[in-house]
């Protein structure tokens, strides 16, 4: 049984600790964009903090760029096509609700994950990943907030949940391109062509361009930054972490947006926290439970099997 019971130690991978870093940054991007929304419309501002993150990471690495293949152009372009439909979308539903609200509905990317991979690449959910699943829909329903007899489920949030779609997507394109592309080469690729489609989009949401203020270039510089960071650290980390494990890690971006939230004066009701409690919840075991099973399978030797009896 000690044999059996020493595979399951608690470890942590570099990769791992600067995804959990990152996802304590994605976190507190949440109120800068929800603080943006006062001086810009939201598909200029995404067009605009992703320019700026390719500009920046383009200034570094600009000499990589001579290797660019056809291959990194199609994998960028599709995984830009998703950040931009993902990014946009929540954008536009911070317009109506919290950064705490839209970070917690954000979080049904995860639990999203295994339906579009077997939806798309034919492998079947456990039955662990369905039970995250409904918990975690139930917990969107009590987010969203029943108000009077009728649930407060509005634009703003119907239009974060559909971003969640996008940003799974992005999430198994980059693990699909993860190891076969150039980090920096694939992310300046994917950020230039999210900031054209952000762009493109503000047609039909019928947006004009803001007039200038230093909240909305400040603002937009900052969250460039974070933004190539972001982007280059999952291109980087996603090579040798598992989409089960990195999902695992992003859960945690909702918290620390709560977190921030709250230091900031947001306040969630009761009902809506517990329902981000079981989002949270439905995350954690549609992806840890069901990889510590199939851990359990393959680590059970006959050594162990005769020990524990």
């Amino acid at each position: 049984m000690s044999a059996l019971l020493s595979r399951y130690k608690f470890s942590i991978s570099m990769p791992e600790m600067v995804l959990i870093l990152i996802t304590m940054l994605w976190g507190g991007t949440f109120l800068v964009v929800h603080h943006a929304m006062t001086v810009s419309g939201p598909f200029f501002f995404v067009g605009l903090r992703f320019a700026t993150a390719a500009l920046l990471l383009a200034l570094i690495s600009w000499k990589s760029l001579r290797g660019l293949t056809w291959h990194e152009v199609k994998a960028g372009t599709w995984i830009g096509i998703a950040i931009a439909c993902g990014y946009g979308l929540q954008t536009w539903g911070m317009q109506t609700i919290s950064s705490s609200k839209s970070a917690f509905i954000t979080a049904m990317y995860v639990p999203l994950v295994p339906l579009l991979q077997w939806l798309f690449l034919g492998r079947m959910p456990g039955l662990m990943s369905w039970i995250g699943v409904a918990l975690a829909f139930i917990g969107l329903l009590l987010l969203a907030g029943p108000e009077g007899d009728s649930l407060a489920f509005g634009a703003g949030e119907s239009a974060t949940l559909l971003s969640t779609v996008a940003i799974a997507a992005e999430i198994i394109l980059i693990s699909a391109c993860a190891g076969k592309v150039d980090v920096r080469r694939v992310t300046i690729v994917q950020l230039a062509v999210a900031s054209a489609s952000a762009f493109l989009f503000m047609a039909p949401n019928g947006e004009s361009v803001p007039s200038f203020s230093p909240y909305l270039l400040y603002s937009a510089v900052g969250l460039g930054i974070a933004s190539a960071l972001i982007q280059v650290t999952m291109n980087w980390a996603q090579r040798s972490v598992s989409p089960t494990r990195a999902t695992v890690i992003y859960a945690g971006e909702p918290v620390w947006a709560g977190v921030v939230g709250r230091i900031a004066g947001e306040r969630l009701p009761g009902i809506a926290l517990i329902g981000g409690a079981l989002i949270v919840l439905g995350v954690l075991i549609s992806e840890l439970k069901l990889k510590r099973k199939k851990q359990a399978k393959l680590a059970a030797s006959p050594e162990d099997i005769t020990e524990s009896a």
